[in-house]
């Protein structure tokens, strides 16, 4: 699909923030569009999480500005990124593994009936949205430490999409995962796709980025070597943007 005339998602325009004096985040534009899936890459310490923290709202930045859906947004904190439907998935999950689903899924946001927590309204809920998601899921009512770990992941996903998410952060989320569950959370991402969501995957596995992502966002040094086309480039003219922290040959004009 070309975003030609679509306004953005994200634009992060001309982000820069330091840590004692280090540069981190080193003047970076990049943007998402609906239903589209960015990769950020690049090796440890190239600023992508740094980066995506701004938007999350973990990290105020020094420079530079944030618009959602074309308007200029303040993000101060976590708080104020749900408030602009932005929702992150920490590659921790953030999951409390003594609970079930359903109450992972309204932790801290608990669904309350004449003072008490209603759990067969989240436990109706978490179905709901889990037949949406993964209709193969059938472990409701144990605790989530017993789940693998594409269930756990289906479970930090489902609770961002029943909030509201527009914009999804993923924190590398297959690292831990054979081949099965990868294709799990791959589907899982195709799916939220088709229901217009945009989403920033940060990954460090080539092949994962060619298979999910549209376009890949690679950074070196605190900078932005450049936004690519996947259907444009192979794997390794990222691994050299990566490397070499170049733009290949025949899109660097």
């Amino acid at each position: 699909m070309s975003n030609a005339g679509r306004t953005p998602l994200v634009e992060m325009r001309d982000i820069s923030i330091s840590f004692g004096g280090i540069k981190a985040v080193d003047h970076v534009s990049i943007d998402l569009y609906p239903g589209e899936v960015v990769g950020l890459l690049g090796h440890n310490g190239a600023g992508k999480s740094t980066l995506i923290k701004v938007l999350a709202g973990a990290y105020q930045a020094d420079h530079g500005e944030v618009l959602i859906n074309g308007e200029k947004a303040e993000i101060r904190n976590p708080r104020d990124a749900r408030a602009y439907n932005i929702e992150t998935i920490y590659q921790t999950l953030a999951l409390a593994d003594n609970l079930d689903a359903g109450a992972n899924l309204f932790l801290g946001r608990e669904l309350m009936s004449r003072g008490l927590v209603n759990d067969a309204k989240m436990e109706a809920e978490t179905r709901k949205i889990m037949g949406r998601l993964n209709p193969n899921f059938r472990k409701f009512n144990v605790p989530v430490k017993a789940l693998s770990g594409g269930q756990r992941q289906s479970v930090a996903i489902a609770r961002a999409v029943y909030f509201n998410a527009k914009i999804l952060i993923m924190d590398e989320p297959t690292a831990a995962l054979g081949p099965h569950e990868t294709q799990m959370v791959a589907e899982l991402i195709q799916e939220l796709k088709a229901q217009g969501l945009g989403i920033f995957l940060i990954e460090h596995d080539i092949h994962n980025v060619m298979k999910l992502c549209d376009r890949a966002s690679v950074m070196k040094n605190g900078q932005l070597v450049g936004t690519v086309n996947v259907n444009e480039v192979t794997d390794d003219d990222i691994l050299g943007m990566i490397i070499l922290g170049k733009k290949p040959a025949h899109l660097a004009a």
